[in-house]
């Protein structure tokens, strides 16, 4: 029991170090995945699978030139926006009006979603409220004289 415990704790010490352990060229991945290939596709850059796509081999050179100068991450986003402006990006960089562009939704889509929810409650209440109540026992005599009339006209004499 306390060797298997011991080879527990050594495979996440192990597992927990290796996650850690960045290769040299994980910056270039972790800023390749944040930019979009500008052939049209749409698709990341690291990961546009056009065969021949004339976009992507110079895009990911110029990733190369730029990660190796040794910028920030910021830096070389930066560099990419002021080249093809901020469509390069596969998603806003955080902060200032981007905030604003990714909060505003979010906050549209509950504010509708209450408001919905508020609306119909209001109107079932107005429902409620014009509901007249429904009489438990009242005899109908038009009814009952009715039906009474048709079984004397039904009633066969054989």
């Amino acid at each position: 029991m306390s060797k298997r415990l011991l080879q527990v704790v050594f495979v996440c010490l192990l597992a927990v170090t290796m996650l850690g352990a960045g290769t040299p060229n994980s910056s270039f991945d972790k800023i390749g995945h944040k930019l979009v290939c500008q052939c049209g596709c749409g698709q990341i850059l690291l990961e546009c699978n056009h065969v021949g796509c004339p976009v992507s081999g110079p895009m990911i050179d110029e990733l190369h030139a730029q990660v190796a100068t040794g910028l920030p991450e910021t830096g070389v986003l930066n560099w990419f926006i002021g080249k093809y402006g901020p469509i390069v990006l596969a998603e806003p960089i955080r902060g200032g009006f981007d905030d604003v562009a990714w909060i505003v939704p979010c906050v549209i889509f509950v504010l509708a979603t209450l408001g919905v929810a508020l609306l119909i409650r209001m109107w079932h209440r107005r429902h409620a409220q014009l509901q007249p109540a429904i009489p438990t026992a009242i005899p109908n005599t038009t009814t009952d004289t009715m039906r009474d009339r048709i079984r004397q006209d039904t009633d066969f004499d054989s």
